[in-house]
């Protein structure tokens, strides 16, 4: 299926490994342009320099987004780079952080990220005829019954949820699509999933179990449906929230 990416100059945050990082290849692999960053410099290098092996277009630069001049410095950079931008994947998180800090450290690392990102974009996004907005959530901001149980990250996800739906109904007048994509368990190299697996193989087969699809996602697996949301194929969804989650969730999906 053709997605019609082709050109497109696409900007990916937490991109050096994981989802970001099959996103930023999915994207690559469609004929964008990206622009990249991350925290971590070494890792960014690494996979901006093998993007770049494979033929892609790659600005890279590490990035802490907690830190709203420096994400709007990137933004800008990245724009000048790349000739504008068109589309936005809004992926980093400060993860299932604990303690009585995880409040401010999930605000400033999932929801502040994602409204700074846009808000920093939104003149390039104005500019492109073609641009669309993906932010990372995660499907434990849909139910509290989970092993999460209540913590910061899936309150402050369900916040990223409810912000990218109303800059959908905001920003489609303007030509600006936004969505969302909510992952559920995905097992990576370095991911939580892969750390629970090794750690607590108990719980990790417990989730398997409540997976009617019999496997775990995989980081290419989100990539695919972001792709498919910035794309052509996706120029009707608006506001949608795109759970990928093998059939975790038993909610009927609205």
């Amino acid at each position: 299926m053709e997605l019609g990416l082709t050109g497109a100059k696409a900007l990916v945050t937490g991109a050096s490994r994981g989802i970001g990082r099959a996103i930023a290849e999915t994207l690559a692999a469609e004929g964008c342009a990206l622009a990249l960053c991350a925290r971590g410099e070494e890792g960014l290098a690494k996979a901006a320099a093998e993007l770049r092996g494979e033929g892609a277009t790659v600005f890279a630069e590490p990035v802490d987004v907690t830190d709203p001049a420096a994400l709007a410095g990137f933004v800008e950079r990245a724009a000048g780079e790349l000739g504008g931008l068109d589309l936005l994947v809004s992926n980093v998180s400060a993860g299932n952080v604990k303690g009585p800090e995880s409040w401010e450290a999930s605000l400033r690392g999932d929801l502040i990220p994602f409204a700074g990102l846009v808000e920093a974009a939104l003149p390039h996004l104005e500019a492109s005829d073609r641009a669309a907005v993906v932010a990372i959530g995660t499907t434990n901001a849909s139910d509290t019954a989970r092993p999460a149980g209540a913590n910061s990250y899936s309150a402050l996800k369900a916040a990223v949820v409810q912000h990218a739906s109303a800059l959908a109904h905001a920003l489609a007048p303007k030509g600006i699509r936004v969505n969302t994509v909510s992952p559920g368990p995905i097992d990576f190299p370095g991911g939580a999933w892969e750390t629970i697996r090794t750690s607590r193989p108990e719980v990790y087969e417990e989730v398997l179990a409540k997976l009617p699809i019999g496997r775990y996602g995989t980081a290419e697996d989100v990539a695919a449906a972001v792709a498919f949301l910035l794309g052509r194929t996706g120029s009707f969804c608006v506001g949608v929230n795109l759970v990928v989650d093998g059939g975790l969730l038993t909610r009927v999906q609205y």
